[in-house]
């Protein structure tokens, strides 16, 4: 039987989960959510209605889970607890610091309504949440490093088309070669915001825009370029949709840490990912996710879950038994 799946938001999350799905027999798509109106929007899915955001309370005993594609600033703290009463739900909340404040309230909504929350899946948080687990758990005299990159912040992209003069914008963020080498190198090094990454940044700007005035905004904006390393270069649009049209990402899970009596022997665990497409790996995770909520409920196992609350085999397909002949 099919787990029955909801998409709320239909950007470039809520296009990933619907390609994903595809790519994932035991799951049909049922219906995209949307605020914009229905009529707007075409989705690559034959015969799945597009329904408006305030109908969704109409389909809670057709939809086994609900994915949740809003942004973590302002959309997913008020949609989660709200659609937690009603569906089993999976959001990609990638506030780390809010992360504990974001639970509480989901928890209580999902058990309010008997349901499965499964909150911050994706690769950080998500799948780099669960290999710091691991290796801190395995290496506790040790340290952790996470690079992000290279890769394009939408948040930070964001920022920079918010900045007068400019039409269009792409920042990636880069780990320093000397950083990334010196961690691996099992030293421990103490390293600063600065040290670690810098900041590229690719900038269409409009015609007749003061170009020094926008390159200055942008390197002394605080909370996203002041304390880093920061380059900008001014291109044309051609160029930009030529070079620039994708969303790739990745980035580095390192810990080091000693091991022996006194410490003797050096150990380093690195897990990476480089990607594509940032929000279709991330709708690959959450769709993974959302057969364990799926799973978790018919179990009965209500509340909010996160990545270090579900065991391995409630997102895989296959039964227990091939799991353990096949990959264990």
């Amino acid at each position: 039987m099919s787990i029955r799946i909801g998409i709320f938001g239909y950007g470039n999350l809520g296009r990933g989960i619907e390609s994903a799905i595809r790519q994932n027999p035991d799951m049909e798509l049922v219906a995209v959510f949307t605020r914009r109106d229905p009529a707007s929007l075409s989705i690559r899915t034959e015969g799945v209605p597009v329904i408006s955001a305030q109908e969704a309370d109409q389909y809670t005993d057709r939809i086994d889970v609900m994915i949740l594609c809003g942004g973590s600033a302002t959309d997913l703290p008020v949609q989660t607890p709200m659609l937690a009463k009603l569906f089993n739900v999976v959001d990609s909340f990638d506030t780390h610091a809010r992360i504990p404040e974001h639970f509480a309230k989901v928890d209580d909504a999902a058990k309010q309504g008997d349901k499965v929350a499964v909150i911050s899946a994706g690769w950080d948080p998500g799948m780099f949440s669960l290999n710091r687990l691991y290796a801190s758990a395995v290496l506790p005299d040790g340290k952790d490093y996470t690079f992000w990159g290279k890769g394009v912040s939408q948040g930070h992209s964001d920022a920079i088309r918010r900045v007068e003069g400019v039409a269009d914008a792409k920042q990636y963020t880069i780990p320093v070669d000397a950083a990334l080498e010196a961690v691996r190198s099992g030293s421990c090094p103490d390293l600063g915001v600065r040290e670690k990454h810098t900041r590229e940044c690719f900038v269409v700007a409009k015609e007749g825009a003061d170009l020094a005035r926008i390159e200055r905004e942008i390197k002394e904006m605080p909370n996203y370029f002041a304390d880093y390393d920061t380059t900008v270069h001014f291109i044309d649009a051609e160029t930009f949709l030529r070079d620039h049209k994708g969303i790739p990402h990745g980035g580095f899970v390192i810990r080091t840490g000693k091991t022996g009596f006194s410490g003797e022997h050096n150990h380093v665990i690195e897990y990476s990912l480089k990607l594509d497409s940032n929000p279709e790996f991330t709708a690959s995770v959450i769709v993974a996710y959302a057969r364990a909520a799926a799973r978790l409920a018919q179990k009965g196992d209500f509340g909010c879950k996160t990545v270090f609350d579900i065991a391995p085999a409630l997102l895989h397909p296959a039964a227990a038994e091939d799991l353990r002949k096949n990959l264990l």
